[in-house]
């Protein structure tokens, strides 16, 4: 009997973990959708989550231009602990927005600049190490047609002569330096009458010694020229590089 009594002991102490990730109570969704259970399924497979007001996702409560609409995601309470972060707009008729991975450097902060369709709830779900999503969501309203208005870019004349320009800098700040980021590109999403995706779908940010420090994925619903902005820590030049789905690479140093 105490024999057999050990090895139960053994047992629980192994699945423990997993059976506590299994069995988290997710609590009560802050903004209620009716997508919500498909979404948790298409981004996040079905895995354990809790609605966690520790990931702050913030954009303004009206989208006055719907073609450019600011996003921040906040998710320094868990800094050493993130696999990844995924954004989504839930009612986009293209709902992902980015899949950043922060590496050692990084901090899990994103600013980017998204288009939403209409009114709709925002989500960012962090994956930390426990395998668990922790899952931030704001709404937004909006009067619409940010993901179906034609581009301004195009309207441009010779704006192909731009693409892949990157303009921005270092802001150096108490314990880390903001690094802020434009980058000249139309990000066509495919749904406007006869122009094609053509979009922004990979960047890297790499040290001076080519170390990498974050790696995104982007998609059509991103704002076309993107804006970004990443939370870096130590000093040091900074590598930007960048893929569209053409297959144009961009690379682009901040001091």
């Amino acid at each position: 009997m105490i024999w057999r009594g050990s090895c139960l002991l053994v047992v629980w102490l192994i699945l423990s973990p997993a059976a506590r990730a299994v069995d988290i109570d997710p609590g009560q969704d802050p903004v209620p959708s009716v997508m919500w259970a498909f979404y948790h399924k298409q981004m996040l497979g079905d895995a354990p989550f809790v609605f966690d007001q520790r990931v702050k996702l913030l954009a303004p409560p009206f989208a006055e231009d719907a073609r450019q609409v600011p996003l921040e995601i906040d998710a320094r309470a868990f800094k050493g602990e993130v696999v990844k972060i995924l954004a989504w707009a839930e009612l986009n008729p293209l709902p992902k927005i980015v899949d950043f991975e922060p590496l050692d450097g990084v901090l899990p902060w994103l600013s980017i600049r998204i288009r939403v369709e209409q009114a709709t709830p925002l989500r960012a779900a962090v994956l930390t190490r426990d395998g668990v999503w922790h899952v931030g969501s704001t709404l937004i309203d909006a009067a619409g047609g940010g993901c179906t208005a034609p581009s301004v870019v195009r309207t441009q004349a010779g704006w192909e002569e731009h693409i892949g320009e990157v303009l921005g800098g270092r802001y150096p700040r108490e314990a880390f330096s903001r690094v802020r980021l434009q980058v000249a590109h139309p990000m066509d999403n495919g749904m406007v009458s006869g122009i094609p995706e053509f979009f922004l779908n990979h960047a890297e940010l790499r040290n001076q010694h080519d170390q990498l420090l974050a790696r995104l994925e982007l998609f059509p619903s991103v704002s076309e020229n993107p804006s970004l902005a990443f939370d870096i820590e130590g000093a040091g030049p900074t590598r930007l590089l960048l893929r569209d789905n053409s297959g144009n690479q961009f690379d682009a140093s901040i001091p």
